[in-house]
Formats: structure tokens, C-alpha cells, sequence
């Protein structure tokens, strides 16, 4: 019975040993997680940010307002997803021809291309998703997010 009272008391302590060797690995886990879900949340508001520039973009009639109604759905859309980019993001607005894949215009020769000619405008949006709010963690720097989308200019529609 002796024995039994003794190895008791030989153990005593040990959780508490254990958890203080553990308990970093599981905040760093949890720092991970939380990184993984905000670079994929960060990956699909752009993508969509992308999207929203390309077509805000091409149901303008001037390279003007196509400028402004791309960056307008692109920050609008990323605030809608609560993130924040670290600087502001980045969008670049551009056309291209569908005869010519590799050849790429401004936005006034886009616009400036005759009536039936198939002009695209491409959406491209890069941003870097910031980790301040996690810098205890000690994370490397963050790499950039960028999205693009291709969405078509109406081939009859008056442009200006």
C-alpha cells in the first residue's frame, strides 16, 4: 500500500510540466490556422474583387469612367469582405483584343477600338494581406494576393 501512495506522489507535477511544453505548440497551431483562413478568405475577395473591377469596367463608355467604376468595385468589394490591404490594393485596368491574345491596349485604345471589334477589358487586382493584429507569432513577411479577370466590352455599344 506504501508503494502504491508513493508512485502517486512521484507523478505529481507532471501535467503541469506537460502542458508547459505544450501549450506553445498549440498557440502556434491556432496561429497557423488562423493564417490559412485568412490567406484563403483574402485569395476569393480578390478573385471576386477581380471580377466585380472587370465588369464595372467594361459596361463603361469611356476609359474615364471605366478607371473609376473598377476601382470603385474593387474597394467596395474588399471592404464588403473585411479585408484590409497593406498598402491599399492595387488595380490595373487594361484592354485586349480576342484576334490578338497577346497584345495588350490602355484603356483609351480600348475604348477607342471600332464597333465590332471583340474588345475585353482585363481586371488585374493585387493585395497584400496584412498579419500586424498576428506579429507576436513572429510570421514571415506577407506575399502579395492577385486576381485577374477578363470580361468582354458589348461589341455594339456606343463608346466614348
Amino acid at each position: 500500500m506504501a508503494g502504491r501512495i508513493r508512485g502517486r506522489c512521484a507523478e505529481r507535477g507532471s501535467v503541469s510540466v506537460e502542458v508547459a511544453i505544450l501549450a506553445p505548440v498549440f498557440v502556434l497551431l491556432f496561429g497557423m490556422a488562423v493564417v490559412a483562413g485568412r490567406q484563403a478568405i483574402a485569395e476569393n475577395a480578390v478573385s471576386a474583387a477581380a471580377h466585380d473591377a472587370a465588369r464595372a469596367s467594361s459596361i463603361s463608355r469611356t476609359a474615364d469612367q471605366a478607371q473609376a467604376a473598377g476601382a470603385t468595385a474593387v474597394t467596395e468589394r474588399l471592404a464588403e469582405q473585411g479585408l484590409n490591404c497593406d498598402p491599399a490594393a492595387a488595380v490595373t485596368l487594361s484592354g485586349r483584343s480576342a484576334l490578338s491574345k497577346g497584345t495588350k491596349w490602355s484603356l483609351e485604345e480600348a475604348f477607342a477600338q471600332p464597333l465590332g471589334d471583340p474588345v475585353f477589358i482585363v481586371a488585374e487586382v493585387t493585395c497584400v494581406v496584412s498579419y500586424e493584429d498576428l506579429a507576436a507569432l513572429g510570421l514571415p513577411a506577407p506575399e502579395p494576393v492577385k486576381a485577374y479577370f477578363v470580361s468582354p466590352i458589348d461589341r455594339y455599344r456606343s463608346r466614348g
